[in-house]
């Protein structure tokens, strides 16, 4: 297993940079293959590379997920490189998620029977998956289980609730003028943006987890002209659909606080939330398997980050997250794994893999 991983994690792969994930792609293709005995199917969309190995020939019963994109870019080996101390292992996306890539791998190398399981590792999740969810939803539909290998919280817990993710982007449209000459002859792009950011601000509901968080922005051209136009980012996290829905319909209610000025609304909800109830009945088999193994039985956690769990369970089919590494770290310069978790992990994967076949004959 680490021989896998620091094979991967020595291929560098930033989602943005697609030439960079296929060669990544090539090379888990080629451990996929020594550890299955497969190789996968190569989907490419958009110019990003997804790997998939589908068993038996009947309909898929588990989702095994991941993905192979990290948020580093190349380079990044050159003053971070792959490498272990005692026992923990570090490098570039190690933590999330190639090393729970690799212990997918082993985990389904280990079953009796593959019949029915489904591996997807996908190459765009860092960016919010936006040509593989489709593909997700797709590979999901029908599947009594999805197991996703992303890293897990803190102390190894098992991840059994995220929160969804809505994504805007607020654009203002205003008039120019000059600063020292005119001011009052135009509509300022900044001033109207502090009051809507305020707005924004208030969205949020902290007694039912909402957070509304205005991010990134910009405005104006030159520091003597009143600016025209401006534009700012908005993150909403929410626990419900309810509560997205909520924040959607609010943020698209906006309306302007300066005469002349005018708003336009881009973007809306990206991920739907992965409630306990996806995940309640696998996280007992978790419990239950950890204990049949000799394992010390996973703690849960709920999050505020997302990952592709949250469109499995979107489409209704239970789902455990938090499977791969046990770590910490994830796009911070710590970013590792506890070696001795690796086949834990793996073995845990497997069993509820076995689990949930038998569990549907």
């Amino acid at each position: 297993m680490l021989a896998d991983i620091e094979e991967l994690v020595n291929c560098e792969s930033p989602s943005d940079d697609r030439a960079a994930v296929a060669r990544c792609a090539g090379v888990l293709a080629g451990i996929g293959h020594r550890r299955l005995g497969v190789w996968p199917e190569r989907i490419v969309l958009d110019g990003r590379t997804h790997l998939r190995w589908r068993f038996g020939d009947g309909p898929a019963r588990v989702l095994v997920l991941g993905h192979h994109d990290t948020v580093w870019p190349v380079g990044t080996l050159a003053r971070h490189p792959y490498e272990t101390s005692g026992e923990i292992l570090r490098g570039p996306g190690c933590f999330d998620m190639k090393a729970g890539v690799v212990q997918a791998l082993h985990a389904i190398a280990a079953l009796p029977e593959r019949s029915g399981v489904t591996l997807l590792v996908t190459g765009d999740e860092e960016l919010g998956s936006p040509t593989s969810r489709e593909l997700i939803e797709q590979e999901a539909a029908g599947c009594v289980a999805a197991l996703v290998l992303e890293g897990s919280a803190d102390g190894g817990a098992l991840k059994t609730e995220r929160k969804g993710v809505s994504l805007y982007r607020v654009r203002i449209t205003g008039r120019a003028a000059h600063a020292g000459l005119a001011p009052e002859a135009g509509v300022n792009s900044t001033v109207e943006m502090a009051h809507q950011v305020l707005a924004v601000q208030a969205l949020a509901d902290p007694a039912l987890g909402t957070t509304v968080v205005p991010t990134r922005m910009t405005a104006g051209t030159t520091t003597n002209t009143v600016p025209a136009a401006g534009e700012f980012a908005i993150d909403v996290r929410c626990r419900t659909t309810a509560e997205q829905l909520r924040v959607d319909a609010a943020l698209r209610a906006l309306t302007p606080v300066l005469p002349g000025a005018r708003l336009t609304i881009e973007g809306g909800p990206n991920r739907p939330p992965l409630a306990a109830e996806a995940s309640g009945d696998l996280y007992a088999r978790a419990v239950a398997a950890a204990g049949r193994l000799g394992l010390t039985p996973p703690a849960r956690a709920a999050v505020g980050g997302a990952s592709d769990g949250n469109f499995t369970a979107g489409v209704g089919v239970p789902t455990l997250d938090g499977l791969g590494a046990v770590g910490g770290g994830a796009h911070a310069a710590d970013e590792h794994v506890v070696i001795a978790e690796l086949p834990r992990r793996a073995a845990l994967v497997a069993a509820l893999c076995q689990t949930a076949l038998r569990c549907h004959e």
